[in-house]
């Protein structure tokens, strides 16, 4: 199946067998139409210029997601901050969503501001590889894509059902995808917004004192240490 395939999935479309494809980063995101809490929408009309956080929901109704939807929207602007749009899936209709939306508002003190998708085709879920047949046949797990303003997939996170998103490592890894996209830098390991990152091998020695005006400190001549050059 293209990447560029658009698949429409709507709470009555029957079953349609489908690949569980293993997307991979550099992939392009694939499109689709889907009915959502907040309107029908085409994925990369819907993200625009922006970048994107997908992640799925084994189900409605269950603990783990209500929490995680429930902070999802608590950090809603985290996301906007970095010009990220965030959209959540589970394999359940829209009147299901819409229903256990007014829950997750109730026993998070929150207001889920961002859409859900409703899949209850499994059309989607079996588009991005979200059911892993070896811990569920019928449910996905909690997958999680970060897609670029290009729509390739920068980033991909699978947790079991039974575990809950940390949504602050998800912020950490979009600084570094988006620090990381426009410098010579990568960065190591438990790094935060603001700390020193390593300049990346392909950057010449030469080169470092006009692409890093703050300086480097050279550890090893594999392993060179810059203050975030975007600060």
């Amino acid at each position: 199946m293209s990447a560029e395939t658009v698949i429409t999935a709507t709470p009555n479309t029957q079953s349609t067998a489908l690949p569980n494809v293993v997307l991979r980063l550099g992939d392009t995101a694939p499109n689709f139409t889907a009915d959502t809490t907040e309107g029908t929408i085409d994925f990369h009309e819907w993200l625009g210029s922006s970048w994107g956080v997908l992640f799925s929901h084994p189900a409605d109704y269950t603990p783990v997601c209500t929490t995680e939807l429930g902070t999802t929207a608590k950090y809603k602007g985290e996301f906007e901050s970095r010009n990220v749009k965030v959209i959540a899936l589970s394999v359940d209709s829209i009147e299901k969503h819409h229903s256990w939306i007014r829950d997750i508002n109730e026993t998070q003190q929150t207001t889920v501001n961002f859409p859900l998708i409703a899949d209850p085709d499994r059309r989607i879920a079996l588009l991005y590889g979200m059911i892993h047949p070896n811990a569920s046949e019928n449910v996905t797990v909690r997958s999680v894509f970060v897609i670029g303003p290009d729509k390739k997939i920068k980033l991909t996170i699978n947790y079991p059902a039974s575990t809950g998103r940390n949504f602050l490592e998800i912020l950490r890894a979009i600084d570094s995808l988006q620090l990381t996209a426009n410098y010579g830098v990568a960065t190591p390991a438990n790094w935060h917004h603001g700390d020193d990152v390593v300049i990346v091998p392909a950057i010449q020695d030469a080169d470092i004192p006009q692409r890093f005006p703050k300086g480097a400190t050279y550890v090893k001549p594999y392993l060179r240490i810059t203050p975030q050059p975007n600060l």
